[in-house]
């Protein structure tokens, strides 16, 4: 329970913004697509096929980036995220894809290669939830793992989910000023009140600094009010996982600007 409560609204999360400032606030949408690999077709081989999808958006010079992770736990699996303005962007993009033959043809030559190697394929859209969130400026360049969280909030209690989320608003920054997160709301994909938590990494030392920092909270909470929080957490969420992901360059289409700040990661 303790760990469920620090990772659904409190460690260190921003979310995605592909601005070319190294520094960015969340995109209002947050898509995420899921590739599940089959046993044995990830690392290098999943890599030559994805190189093919960035070699077309860099080819086209498209404005839109996305990062591309690997699961380090669960099932073998990679991830992509793509952040817009708004959904209307969304819908530009996706039409402006189908309008380039060129960069058209070349995406559908690579997903025929890449879904040789997939079990399964599925992507959700998210909104975020500037109320719920502390602190959300962030160089997502800097960064190497994502440590992700999903929640299913129980129909009818979202209440108690956005109350929870006030009080560590209102107190975790306090005890941890470094602090600093955002939440996101599924709108489409897998089911409805479905909250997402991403805690994004320089190093995996900082999950080694979680308890720590929890253990301040939980000082400053007193046992009283952090009892309260597990009852409504407990209350609120009948399903919690958590799993760590690492970037992969490779995959990545990532913006000039995160190449020219650390050419040796992202253009290896």
């Amino acid at each position: 329970m303790r760990k469920s409560l620090v990772l659904a609204v409190g460690v260190c999360f921003c979310a995605l913004g592909f601005a070319q400032d190294q520094t960015m606030k969340p995109p209002k949408v947050l898509v995420i697509m899921r590739e599940n690999l089959k046993p044995g077709k990830a690392g290098t081989t999943h890599e030559k096929s994805e190189s093919a999808f960035v070699n077309a958006f860099r080819s086209a010079k498209w404005p839109e980036h996305y990062l591309a992770m690997d699961s380090q736990s669960g099932a073998p699996r990679a991830l992509f995220f793509v952040g817009y303005d708004s959904f209307a962007a969304w819908e530009k993009d996706t039409l402006d894809t189908a309008k380039n033959a060129a960069l058209s043809a070349a995406l559908d030559r690579a997903q025929i290669a890449d879904g040789e190697l997939l079990t399964g394929y599925e992507s959700s859209a998210f909104v975020f939830l500037p109320e719920q969130s502390y602190n959300v400026d962030l160089n997502i360049a800097q960064m190497r793992y994502m440590e992700i969280s999903r929640f299913h909030v129980r129909p009818g209690h979202d209440k108690e989910w956005s109350d929870l989320a006030k009080l560590y608003v209102e107190n975790y920054g306090k005890a941890v000023p470094d602090a600093h997160w955002a939440l996101y709301q599924e709108q489409y994909g897998q089911g409805g009140d479905v909250v997402l938590v991403i805690t994004p990494m320089k190093s995996l030392a900082e999950v080694d600094k979680e308890s720590a920092d929890y253990k301040k909270f939980s000082d400053l909470m007193g046992p009283d009010k952090m009892k309260t929080l597990s009852d409504m957490f407990a209350s609120a969420v009948d399903i919690a996982q958590t799993n760590l992901f690492a970037f992969n360059p490779r995959e990545s289409y990532a913006p000039d600007t995160w190449v020219k700040a650390d050419p040796s990661f992202w253009k290896p």
